[in-house]
């Protein structure tokens, strides 16, 4: 029996993260490197570059530094072709279920 997975818009990778891999991968493919290639010396796992070019992974901005320093372009040129998501937050964020600690003031003396 296989488990079907829910359509809930955190199941959906966001925009961005969509777009962002899509750019990854085209630039991949301008150096013609395979993802097993960038993953070493980007200095991750070749199944996270799979994950960030599906939209999936969330990199984080070191991350994406390294991913462009091994296909030789800057941040600002990862960004700069990347005009079609939309500007406004999606507002479809995981919510915080953390609890924050309790605070306990004692007055000093």
């Amino acid at each position: 029996m296989t488990a079907k997975r829910s359509n809930t818009p955190s199941d959906r990778p966001a925009p961005i993260s969509v777009a962002l891999g899509k750019r990854i991968k085209e630039c991949r493919h301008a150096v013609d490197k395979s993802q097993e290639t960038l993953a070493f010396e980007a200095h991750v796992d070749r199944t996270y570059i799979s994950s960030i070019e599906r939209g999936v992974a969330n990199p984080s901005i070191e991350t994406l530094a390294d991913i462009c320093h091994a296909i030789g372009i800057s941040l600002a040129e990862l960004f700069a072709s990347m005009t079609d998501i939309p500007r406004a937050p999606s507002g479809e964020r995981r919510a915080n279920a953390a609890t924050p600690p309790e605070i306990k003031r004692r007055r000093l003396r």
